[in-house]
């Protein structure tokens, strides 16, 4: 990166940098209080350590609250945590009177202010006494785990919309928000038989496109010894062994890779690769049961072919056991070799990021993995595993002939990218969406503006090889992917305006609710913009891109149904060609998984009945 780009905790390259350093801040002697409180901590005073609240915290009336060892903060963490305090010192005279003070204090008979951003049954509040619901943003300064984690229970996901007024009027009948994952689960199990005689004639041809078009998103495997993979598998026949599990794994990926998306391909194609996979498939239980980093890498990039084949939840299963294996070898430094410690850093962050994704969209166990956050660097360059591959360093002989199979340079930068903007939207789902959670617009204002801010510097911080236009055609699908991620995260900061103006149209009357709603609705048009360009994601996000274009589709539906929100989309026709164009593509890929068969069922008939309302609605006016 530039040095002409901020110096932020948010940004990529301090980041960064201060995952890099860490080995150098844990020698470095402390010499804060071990006994200071997390206010003291934050403002960098001196803690006089009293209990139940030291001086400073009687002071200011605050709660004092004394972290307990080993629950560490990130520094976006610890950007948010400081925001937050200072902003619930604003807050306090808010909470004493709330309805005079509100934003919306023009209608204060009414509760608009107050949204319910989980839970069932999205309701307004109109008879609570206000201070009883109102929840203060204190427990924010301790939470439990870092905020850079899914919460447990949220109501991010798309089925969570269909219980959104205007929405639900569009829905035949209710769906229960798990019933994604019950299709998944009852769907028929997963049968390989491994080739007879499997065929490597164009293995070589797969690994040069596995380097040319996967390894950059998924970054875990290292060309320098790829080499000396190929040949023990070689010399196994590729049938045993981790190696020859990892060869044939990346062989399938890449043969995946030259055919475009799955959704393309008839349903009675043999999807690429396939025969590559099945072998792997038949060697995975052996390697499953082996504790080491190189069959954790096995698992991920079975994981990785899984995706591809759109099935979620048995990605999620090999997730687990990938998870499990790497808090067992993370849990003590000696377990991991010094020349496996590369190699161990970027499987963790794929496992990480995988579960997230799918924790984002389905309620499924968290395996624990994301308590090693703070303990495990940012991926940094790979090196030869021992000097005595180096003769072998960029090319494979089979007989007389070298093959090279080195396309360039190990590129980080989606990576690294893709981990930040995980957490960043890992945290809008901690904040926002947890199942449950209250916030009156007026404490959500300044969350939102905070996390869109930290969005806006993610995006300054990109390099330029991955900096994507946020208008107009992007260059590569490494900027398609991160440009949809990036109009997808500033839609979820702001959805929650979007439901305060379904429950109340008045809410739209203050000019910061309209804004934000406006801002909402152009990052989701933008991201439903050339629909098929999502398809360059195919690899590993055809299934949770699939789920994000429903969940702005059914916003945009409802928004045509709300008189002041309307007014902000453009002309009918246009709305008319986006939504068509959506139906059409999620039809595309309804065949691939029996979540997304249900997906394109709802948003087909949702947009019927909304033709149907509004053609009923034209002919009354």
């Amino acid at each position: 990166m530039s040095s002409q780009e901020p110096d932020n905790d948010a940004t990529l390259d301090s980041t960064l940098a201060r995952k890099r350093n860490n080995s150098e801040v844990t020698e470095y002697p402390r010499r804060r209080a071990t006994i200071a409180c997390q206010i003291c901590r934050l403002r960098k005073t001196r803690c006089n350590g009293a209990r139940p609240r030291c001086q400073l915290c009687v002071d200011l009336d605050a709660d004092c609250v004394y972290r307990e060892p080993g629950i560490k903060l990130d520094a976006g963490d610890k950007l948010i945590i400081e925001k937050l305090n200072r902003i619930e010192v604003l807050l306090q005279s808010k909470f004493s009177d709330p309805i005079s003070q509100s934003p919306l204090s023009s209608n204060s008979s009414t509760a608009a202010n107050l949204v319910q951003i989980g839970g069932d049954d999205v309701v307004s509040f109109a008879n609570i006494p206000t201070r009883s619901i109102a929840v203060g943003l204190g427990s924010w300064a301790n939470p439990p785990t870092s905020i850079s984690t899914m919460p447990r229970v949220h109501t991010t996901p798309a089925l969570h919309l269909l219980q959104w007024p205007l929405i639900r009027e569009l829905v035949a009948v209710p769906y229960d928000p798990h019933t994604l994952l019950q299709l998944e689960m009852a769907r028929e199990p997963l049968r390989l038989e491994p080739p007879v005689n499997l065929d490597v004639s164009n293995a070589l041809t797969h690994a040069q496109l596995f380097f040319e078009r996967v390894n950059v998103w998924y970054a875990c495997v290292n060309p320098l010894t790829w080499p000396r993979y190929y040949k023990k598998a070689l010399s196994l026949d590729f049938e045993g062994g981790p190696e020859s599990c990892v060869v044939l794994l990346v062989l399938a990926l890449g043969s995946a890779s030259q055919s475009g998306s799955i959704s393309c391909l008839s349903a009675d194609e043999e999807l690429p690769g396939l025969p590559y996979f099945a072998a792997a498939w038949s060697l995975l239980p052996a390697v499953m049961t082996r504790n080491s980093v190189l069959a954790a890498q096995c698992v991920i990039l079975a994981s990785a072919y899984l995706f591809y084949m759109v099935r979620p939840l048995e990605a999620w299963t090999l997730l687990s056991n990938a998870s499990m294996k790497l808090q067992l070898l993370l849990g003590n430094p000696s377990r991991v070799p010094g020349q496996w410690k590369e190699l161990s850093t970027r499987v963790y962050w794929n496992t990480l990021l995988f579960e997230s994704d799918l924790l984002a969209e389905l309620d499924l166990p968290h395996s624990g993995i994301v308590h090693f956050e703070e303990l495990v660097d940012l991926p940094g360059g790979f090196e030869l595993e021992d000097e005595e591959d180096e003769e072998d360093e960029g090319s494979i002989q089979i007989g007389e002939k070298i093959v090279d199979v080195m396309i360039g340079q190990d590129e980080l930068w989606y990576f690294l990218a893709e981990i930040a903007l995980r957490r960043l939207l890992n945290r809008v789902s901690h904040m926002i969406y947890q199942k449950d959670s209250i916030l009156t617009l007026a404490s959500l204002g300044p969350i939102a503006s905070e996390l869109d801010f930290q969005l806006s510097q993610w995006y300054e911080s990109l390099p330029q090889p991955v900096r994507f236009p946020l208008g107009g055609p992007t260059s590569s699908p490494i900027q398609t992917v991160l440009r949809l991620r990036y109009f997808a995260c500033r839609t979820i900061i702001y959805r929650p305006y979007i439901l305060a103006v379904f429950q109340n149209e008045y809410a739209c009357g203050d000019p910061t609710v309209k804004d934000c709603c406006l801002r909402c609705l152009e990052a989701t048009l933008n991201q439903l913009e050339h629909i098929s360009r999502h398809r360059e994601g195919h690899l590993p996000y055809l299934w949770q891109g699939a789920l994000s274009m429903v969940s702005q589709a059914l916003l945009i539906m409802g928004a045509t149904m709300s008189p002041t929100l309307s007014s902000l989309l453009p002309p009918a026709t246009q709305l008319d060609g986006i939504i068509s164009n959506v139906i059409t593509e999620v039809g595309r890929y309804a065949r691939l998984a029996p979540s997304l068969k249900l997906s394109a069922e709802i948003i087909r008939d949702a947009e019927k009945r909304r033709q149907m309302s509004l053609a009923s609605a034209a002919r009354r006016g």
